[in-house]
């Protein structure tokens, strides 16, 4: 048995799409399991919309989600000479054929065809031409072969039959001289040795075509295992309108990319009632078999879920990092505050995304305290004064300023002035972060450290007045 190779083969012409990036996933952990060789192509030969940025933008979304390629990426548009080469082979024996139908031409025989209960496709009409006029504008046809059945049979979806008079005489060359989609793909899939094509199975009608091609071109033919589409809750085909569709937008919106691999690898695949899965894990348990054959329909509250998981579960010093770069992203300095895997382990338990964890981590970091009008109006107090005065003198005498130290120093105070906690901690958590929400007081003021949680508390003071 030969080799498993496999490949991932985007389009240049935007983003990673999330259905993009499920594919990619799942050659890649094929391939990882059974020791394969994955393959990144570009497939660019439409060049007015195939763009460099695009090109980036993929790889950027491929290295962030951890997908390694073994061979490329190859750039179809750098390979030109040999589809050219392929397609001289075929016209040389007779496989395809030079047609010279116009654009209107070809529309009137549709058009008569449908008003007549026939198929829209092409007649034929070149298929046995012997005069070539001079000069005049071509396309190059494949010749499908018009009687008898193209079967295959996917690994996810089972056999799968095609009568051959259904097949068009597909243009595999433009009049402008350039190759089309359908025809470079088994150009490249066969010279490049595939084993197995897993891709959406939006490729299914594709795919009788391509096997023909492949036999015309003498070229063995590869395996085949078409995934379902991805669809939003309203089970249509996933677009912006349920939400980002971009992979990269979701690491901009703070998602975590194992977060993002666990969620796309679980939109059809299942191992048994088990939800969460390390890249380990799913190299070791994938397979096709498991691959379901109904569409997956994308909910955001479970990729959340997954998130919030991978950041409580989550390695605070590289979350520390990833968090300096979405606290410069709402232009919050980190230099001179506390100290960023600390403030983490603060946050960790309550935040979902890398942003939420940024909005809720600034108030460490900002110089000047942004105080909440209402929440002033209703902590900042002035019975609070006396108490404030107290804590703070108990504070700047507090010898270990650690969890315990810190509440010691405030039993001792609620103990003085008969107050339970909840009395006291919301007025000092407004003098501290300026607002209601954040991590546990005593948490706060360890982050924080002692001289600055001092100054936050002397600086309340006249607002107690």
């Amino acid at each position: 048995m030969s080799k498993l190779r496999v490949r991932f083969a985007p389009s240049p012409t935007g983003y990673l799409h999330v259905g993009g990036a499920r594919t990619a996933l799942f050659n890649y952990l094929l391939a990882r399991k059974e020791h394969g060789t994955f393959i990144l192509r570009i497939e660019d030969t439409d060049v007015a919309r195939s763009t460099q940025e695009s090109v980036d933008a993929i790889l950027r979304a491929m290295e962030w989600l951890g997908l390694s390629y073994d061979e490329g990426p190859f750039y179809q548009s750098e390979r030109f000479d040999l589809y050219r080469g392929k397609i001289e082979t075929l016209l040389a024996e007779g496989k395809a054929y030079r047609c010279y139908c116009t654009v209107e031409e070809l529309d009137a025989r549709r058009e008569a065809a449908m008003k007549s209960g026939g198929k829209p496709r092409y007649d034929g009409t070149c298929r046995d031409r012997t005069d070539h006029p001079e000069g005049a504008p071509f396309v190059v046809r494949f010749k499908s072969p018009l009687e008898g059945e193209t079967t295959f049979v996917d690994r996810i979806k089972g056999p799968i039959t095609f009568a051959n008079d259904e097949l068009d005489d597909l243009i595999i060359q433009r009049s402008d001289g350039t190759p089309t989609y359908n025809f470079v793909v088994v150009v490249d899939d066969a010279e490049m040795g595939l084993t197995l094509v897993i891709r959406g199975d939006d490729h299914i009608n594709n795919t009788p075509r391509q096997i023909v091609m492949y036999q015309g071109l003498d070229y063995s033919v590869p395996e085949f295992a078409h995934v379902p589409m991805i669809l939003g809750a309203d089970k249509t085909r996933l677009s912006k309108r349920h939400g980002a569709t971009s992979v990269m937008a979701y690491r901009e919106m703070g998602y975590l990319p194992e977060a993002m691999v666990n969620y796309l690898v679980r939109l059809g695949w299942s191992h048994g009632d088990q939800e969460i899965f390390s890249m380990e894990e799913l190299i070791e348990k994938f397979s096709l078999d498991h691959v379901g054959r109904a569409a997956g329909v994308f909910n955001p509250e479970k990729l959340l879920w997954l998130n919030a998981h991978y950041i409580k579960t989550g390695d605070p010093v590289r979350l520390g990092e990833l968090l300096k770069e979405y606290l410069g992203n709402i232009a919050v300095d980190t230099k001179g505050g506390p100290e960023i895997t600390a403030v983490v382990k603060t946050l960790q338990e309550r935040a979902r995304t890398m942003v939420e964890m940024a909005e809720g981590a600034a108030f460490y970091f900002k110089k000047e305290v942004d105080y909440d009008p209402e929440a002033v109006a209703k902590f900042l107090t002035s019975d609070k004064k006396p108490i404030f005065e107290s804590l703070i003198a108990g504070l700047a005498s507090c010898g270990e300023w650690n969890h315990d130290g810190i509440a010691a120093v405030f039993a001792a105070v609620m103990e003085e002035n008969g107050l339970k906690l909840g009395k006291i901690g919301p007025s000092v958590r407004v003098a501290l972060v300026g607002g209601t929400s954040s991590p546990g007081i005593y948490e706060v003021l360890e982050v924080l450290g002692q001289a600055e949680s001092l100054r936050r508390l002397r600086l309340a003071l006249p607002k107690l007045a």
